[in-house]
């Protein structure tokens, strides 16, 4: 699939004067594809006239995918357009974290294990068929670390960016880490003003779906579609896609 930008529109929402976003979907392994992408985002960000530039990603980095390891170590390295990183977890990190670092509870490593770690321990050379106990070993410490940081959510001039998305009607300090990684409905059909356009991913579309209330940017990387990345500044906005 040839990389495509697509020309500036309106957005939903605004940023402060001088600050230039760029917002990442999810990966799930697609590790050479988000290679592409942050090349693209580093070009737009060399002529782009906002001097602060933001680097989010919206989490769900692993599983499915062929190169889990390649994306997180994609997502570590500091690109040098961006001044800030912000990673944010997925419901597939927490996945990740959990069994990893519950190797004993069954419920943990099972619900792993069916929403894609195969390819994910592949990734990692760790072989599934070993107790998961040994799994930690292969991915290791620094991976690990990086996981236990990821943020639930983040906040920049009239956005909030997260996962999956919030419970309408809750405010930010009550809104449950569950529903912040796994929600769909009621969230992606309410017409509610969330106080701030919600940017989110979690929820596969064939393209980016743009609403006065939120923004999804998981284009099914993963499923054979596209990596998405949503730039916004000022009141404007534009996606680039590989």
């Amino acid at each position: 699939m040839r990389p495509e930008r697509t020309e500036e529109r309106p957005a939903p929402a605004a940023l402060p004067e001088g600050l230039r976003l760029y917002v990442i979907g999810d990966v799930h392994g697609c590790a050479d594809r988000l290679a592409q992408l942050l090349q693209l985002i580093a070009e737009d960000a060399a002529t782009a006239p906002q001097s602060a530039h933001r680097l989010i990603f919206l989490g769900d980095y692993v599983d499915r995918g062929p190169d889990s390891r390649g994306a997180v170590d994609r997502v570590v390295a500091a690109p040098s357009f961006a001044a800030e990183t912000v990673a944010l977890m997925g419901n597939h990190e927490a996945m990740m974290l959990a069994a990893l670092d519950r190797p004993d509870d069954e419920e943990a490593v099972s619900l792993w294990l069916a929403n894609g770690a195969l390819a994910t321990l592949a990734s990692y050379g760790a072989d599934p068929n070993l107790p998961a106990a040994l799994w930690g070993e292969e991915v290791g410490e620094a991976h690990r670390r990086f996981l236990r940081r990821l943020a639930k959510w983040h906040a920049a001039g009239g956005y909030l960016f997260v996962h999956a998305g919030i419970r309408p009607g809750v405010p930010l300090d009550a809104q449950n880490e569950e529903d912040l990684l796994w929600i769909r409905e009621p969230f992606l059909s309410s017409p509610d003003d969330h106080g701030a356009v919600v940017v989110h991913g979690h929820t596969p579309t064939r393209e980016p779906v743009v609403r006065p209330n939120r923004i999804g940017i998981d284009t099914g990387a993963v499923y054979g579609g596209k990596l998405t990345a949503l730039v916004l500044w000022a009141d404007r906005m534009r996606f680039i896609h590989v």
